[in-house]
């Protein structure tokens, strides 16, 4: 493919967290990386979103929040084996990042348009790092979801968590996975 936007397009794919290893992006890479995330689709200027980026040892504190999380909402104490995964959650990548959906009250930009515009923050964010070289995976998981792990990380009322973006050099070969068939998922209305 001769237009590199395309085959990055094209060939883009998550790689697990466990396969993301040193190096990951430096203080300026991250800058362009959160620049171009915020360059999305955001009726009415609202910036429906925010970053909250983990790196170094913050990623080890965090861990033990989500460890002390684990404890208090599980019905049974954890194992020690999933405190310790608990714990190293954050470390599977040199830089992950939180991005933190808030929608704004607004009559012209309804609150779905402004969820949406946080996924393509998600997205972006993803897009350019890839670009950059790196491997990069979106999840959410339990923590997400979690109260706790939300105070932690200073989400205010209606903010939550749209995903945690793991970025860091691929370790491993990356294996293609099957993608949908256009013909069953695309429908062309005639009226």
């Amino acid at each position: 493919m001769d237009n590199p936007v395309l085959a990055l397009l094209s060939s883009r794919r998550s790689v697990k967290p466990d396969l993301l290893g040193d190096p990951g992006p430096g203080p300026e890479e991250i800058e362009t990386i959160l620049a171009i995330a915020s360059r999305v689709p955001d009726h009415k200027k609202l910036a429906p979103w925010r970053f909250i980026v983990l790196e170094g040892d913050a990623r080890v504190q965090l861990g033990e929040v989500v460890a002390q999380a684990c404890v208090a909402a599980e019905k049974e104490p954890p194992s020690e084996v999933r405190l310790s995964m608990e714990r190293k959650r954050f470390l599977r990548a040199p830089v992950v990042i939180a991005v933190v959906s808030r929608t704004k009250p607004h009559p012209a930009a309804p609150e779905w348009e402004q969820v949406l515009s946080a996924g393509a923050a998600c997205l972006n964010l993803c897009l350019a790092a890839n670009a950059l070289g790196y491997g990069t995976s979106w999840l959410t998981e339990w923590i997400a979801y979690d109260k706790r792990v939300g105070a932690a990380l200073g989400l205010a009322d209606g903010e939550r968590i749209a995903g945690f973006i793991y970025i860091g050099t691929a370790t491993g070969r990356l294996e293609e996975r099957e993608r949908p068939a256009l013909s069953d998922i695309v429908t062309h209305w005639r009226g």
